[in-house]
């Protein structure tokens, strides 16, 4: 059996693996933008749509804004983690990383997605992120995309 540092071990593990592979979707379909602007529900975001700790009107740096990124995907890889099975392809847990990046931690482990996932259903989850393309009641077609992309990476975890 596993000590507990080593299974904090595996799920950092795997987190850092994921953010690895999630980044350059995140940051595609975020947008790299220096600058704080308001998302399509009005909350504050900058650089590849980091939201936490970003202040209205602020501009920051490349190097800023790199390190808010990884920061702030390690931290949904984190926040997700105790709501999917453990042993996920990276490439899947890296679709739900987008996933929850997009739409909240606390969203993702309450979506179909994660119970999909959590049943160990995981090829009907992958399908399951074609679902959330929409902003309040707006269909968008980033979001179309966006879950386009997720859900192929998605399965490319399941090959």
């Amino acid at each position: 059996m596993a000590s507990r540092g080593q299974k904090a071990a595996g799920v950092m593990a795997a987190v850092f693996a994921s953010a690895a592979i999630a980044a350059p979707l995140v940051v595609n379909r975020e947008g790299w933008v220096t600058k704080t602007y308001s998302d399509p529900v009005e909350i504050p975001t900058a650089c590849a749509g980091v939201t936490k700790g970003v202040v209205a009107g602020k501009t920051y740096t490349d190097e800023q804004c790199e390190q808010m990124t990884a920061q702030a995907l390690v931290q949904h890889g984190l926040e997700v983690a105790h709501c999917l099975p453990e042993n996920l392809p990276t490439d899947t847990r890296a679709a739900f990383l987008s996933f929850s990046y997009n739409i909240g931690s606390a969203g993702f482990c309450a979506s179909r997605v994660a119970q999909l996932a959590r049943a160990g259903r995981l090829g009907e989850a992958c399908g399951a992120l074609r679902l959330y393309v929409f902003a309040g009641k707006k269909k968008l077609p980033g979001l179309v995309a966006r879950r386009a992309e997720e859900q192929a990476l998605c399965e490319r975890g399941l090959r």
